[in-house]
């Protein structure tokens, strides 16, 4: 079972074998670089549609929420809208009560010059009933 060795004559063939040896796990290397930086690239890709996805699902929350300011500006607007209709509407009711103030205040003065004259009336005829009793 053991024998001797023998030189081989082709030991040029040795050679050669043993550089595809090298190549072989040269390439195999290579092979394996080749898969790891694949499995990189990969995951590389995976990381930038996760990445992806998260922009769009913050843009997507940003889009609802000025969706929902615009709402509430829409709505504050129809509020102001609507106090501002009320502000004129008390504004008129302010202005109808002060004309109506201004009314009833001349109607009383025109009243009160009404009292004075009968007041001068009745002292002059009082003072008119002293002169003819004395």
């Amino acid at each position: 079972m053991n024998e001797p060795l023998r030189p081989t004559a082709n030991t040029g063939d040795d050679r050669e074998d043993a550089e595809q040896e090298r190549g072989a796990e040269a390439h195999g290397m290579s092979a394996e670089t080749a898969r790891n930086e694949a499995e990189q690239v990969r995951q590389l890709a995976e990381d930038a549609r996760d990445v992806r996805d998260h922009q769009r699902e913050a843009l997507e929350t940003i889009r609802q929420e000025r969706e929902r300011l615009r709402d509430t500006a829409e709505t504050a607007r129809a509020a102001n809208e609507q106090t501002r209709g009320a502000a004129e509407a008390a504004r008129h009711a302010v202005v109808d009560g002060v004309r109506a103030t201004a009314d009833t205040l001349n109607a009383t003065l025109e009243q009160m010059k009404v009292v004075e004259e009968m007041r001068r009336t009745l002292r002059e005829i009082r003072d008119v009933h002293k002169l003819d009793s004395n």
